[in-house]
């Protein structure tokens, strides 16, 4: 290994944790800022109680203004309802007139238009809506009356509570969603190409994105075989996130596959879940940025699906900017093959729908890689939203297909 000789710098300067400040009873107070989206601590905070109209409220948060709650916490819950009303819905009559999220235009100029107003839309809803704000205690405990024992909940997100650390301050709109995902993860959600139940359940961890979505699901468990012949000795599952597809791999008799992510979420929850399925033998979890070293005659990927930036770091499972994973992915796969195998590519066409990429350019990006494209099969969403009328997006959802790109080396 060669030697290489540098000029020692001084060692990195740790930042600051992120803080809330606030004024209560005459004296400076502040605390932990918590934000899963990533948004800043507010820097203008008052504090809140049951005395609090909603229309106030609303006015308060629209000016950028956060509530710190002190009242009750089921009264918590409904304001934010209220203020979700006005979001969705403002009101006509006022005496003054509302800063409201934008929604898209019956007239936006094209799909890729009305989709990023939607965007902008939905951000300045989250908002205006996150600016609801309750405090934890060291524990995660909520000190308001009425207030649920949320402390698991906030321990699988956040990680384990720390004396040390003291109170925090986070969003009620950040604690339901906490909760959410905690009543998903141990309930599950029953995967029918897992084979019967109740041993074919996936139990996704908060932050993991959890496959409600079955048609990618069912494309990987019913695809030929490369070259139709027996199942592959080796497969890769590329941003395996939940572990969903390992386990499928592993229950259609892969006898080895090599699961990868790098997000540490996703790691864990894969592990827990092909250790509960009883897989966990046939499938080793790695972190790795994309492939693991070595070929297989299987490669397996399901990208995020829309080239769009994600506004917060929960949402890197469903935008990949500028089409990074997705492109790594292709222009990766001839290396990692081995003679005769195929990568199974699993993407909707909603981004081509929306005018966010186009067929073309997806077909010259498999060809620009070194690979051809050696069947297809499609599979129709079957989610609420795509005989939703009333979404803004109702027109890309009604005409989108997810389809299994069966590639190989040209």
């Amino acid at each position: 290994m060669p030697i290489s000789h540098h000029v020692s710098s001084p060692e990195p300067i740790a930042s600051a944790p992120p803080a809330i400040h606030w004024t209560e009873a005459g004296e400076a107070r502040s605390a932990l800022w918590r934000s899963e989206r990533g948004a800043p601590s507010p820097k203008r905070v008052m504090l809140a109680d049951d005395t609090m109209t909603a229309d106030t409220a609303y006015r308060l948060a629209c000016e950028g203004t956060a509530l710190l709650w002190r009242g009750d916490f089921h009264n918590a819950r409904q304001l934010l309802q209220a203020l979700a009303r006005r979001a969705d819905k403002p009101a006509q009559a006022t005496k003054k007139p509302r800063k409201k999220p934008a929604e898209p235009s019956a007239a936006a100029a094209s799909p890729a238009e009305a989709f990023h107003l939607h965007r902008q839309a939905q951000s300045q809803r989250a908002r205006v809506l996150g600016m609801v704000l309750l405090p934890f205690d060291a524990d995660y405990g909520i000190p308001l009356r009425r207030a649920p024992d949320a402390r698991q909940a906030c321990a699988e997100a956040w990680g384990a509570a720390d004396e040390a650390v003291g109170p925090s301050v986070a969003s009620l709109r950040e604690l339901l969603g906490l909760i959410s995902a905690h009543e998903w993860r141990k309930k599950g959600i029953e995967i029918a190409a897992l084979g019967a139940p109740p041993h074919n359940r996936i139990h996704p961890h908060y932050g993991v994105f959890s496959p409600v979505r079955g048609e990618y699901v069912g494309l990987v468990a019913n695809a030929p075989w490369p070259s139709a012949g027996p199942a592959p000795l080796v497969a890769f599952d590329i941003g395996t996130g939940t572990g969903v597809l390992a386990a499928v791999l592993a229950r259609r008799g892969i006898g080895q596959v090599v699961a990868t992510d790098q997000d540490p979420r996703a790691l864990a929850c894969a592990r827990e879940n092909l250790a509960r399925l009883g897989v966990a033998g046939q499938v080793r979890v790695a972190q790795a940025h994309l492939f693991p070293a070595g070929r297989a005659s299987l490669v397996v990927c399901n990208p995020p699906w829309l080239p769009a930036r994600p506004s917060s770091p929960i949402e890197h499972a469903v935008y990949d900017e500028g089409s990074r994973m997705l492109l790594g992915f292709l222009k990766g796969l001839a290396a990692h093959l081995a003679p005769g195998g195929e990568g199974w590519l699993i993407l909707s066409d909603f981004a081509e729908h929306l005018g966010l990429r186009s067929r073309a350019e997806l077909l010259a990006a498999i060809e620009g890689a070194g690979l051809k494209v050696v069947g297809r099969i499609d599979a129709k969403p079957e989610h609420p939203k795509a005989t939703d009328a009333t979404d803004p997006l109702h027109a890309a959802r009604a005409a989108e297909v997810t389809s299994l790109w069966r590639l190989a080396a040209a």
